[in-house]
């Protein structure tokens, strides 16, 4: 038997959660470029009280935009960098694949599973905050609760919803605040 302490986890889907979503015809999509990188102003509190409460702080994005020649790698790497030093994020993990049959692409948990693995993460302890439905899947089909940040957009809703459902990563923090004390 390990005597390994599991530590809780909020998994955050980037776009439309860390950063603004660029809305087209009511569809999400990336920023382009990391001058279009927006951090809504709740976000630093948010992450930090949750930082505060023992949380470990993982970032979990599908970025197909790289496999279909959209975007380049580069570019996603200097928005991670960036959030990186103004948020207080332990760990970023992408799936640039656009095959929906990819573990690590959501609504896939591979992504969640591999974070849990390397950093001893309590899943069923753990939250998964995300702006669709891929996002909520994922954390549901690891084992998470799942917070669901509606951005109005014009796409299918999660089926079934999720444990929560809001529209700001500080009223997010909060439930989830709430709800492991």
């Amino acid at each position: 038997m390990s005597d390994t302490v599991l530590r809780r986890a909020v998994f955050l889907d980037r776009d439309g959660v860390l950063n603004r979503v660029i809305l087209r015809a009511g569809k999400p999509h990336s920023p382009a470029t990391l001058a279009e990188l927006t951090i809504p102003s709740d976000a630093p509190s948010a992450l930090a009280a949750l930082k505060k409460a023992g949380f470990l702080l993982v970032v979990v994005t599908n970025q197909p935009d790289v496999a279909k020649g959209f975007q380049r790698r580069a570019v996603v790497e200097s928005m991670h960098a960036h959030l990186r030093t103004q948020l207080p994020l332990d760990a970023i993990y992408v799936c640039y694949e656009s095959d929906d049959d990819c573990p690590r692409r959501k609504p896939n948990p591979g992504m969640l599973l591999e974070a849990a693995a390397a950093h001893a993460i309590d899943l069923q302890a753990s939250f998964m905050i995300g702006d669709r439905w891929r996002d909520v899947e994922a954390g549901r089909r690891a084992g998470c609760l799942t917070l669901f940040l509606d951005g109005n957009y014009s796409e299918p809703k999660p089926q079934p919803s999720a444990d929560w459902t809001g529209t700001t990563l500080g009223d997010a923090a909060g439930w989830i605040l709430k709800k492991s004390a």
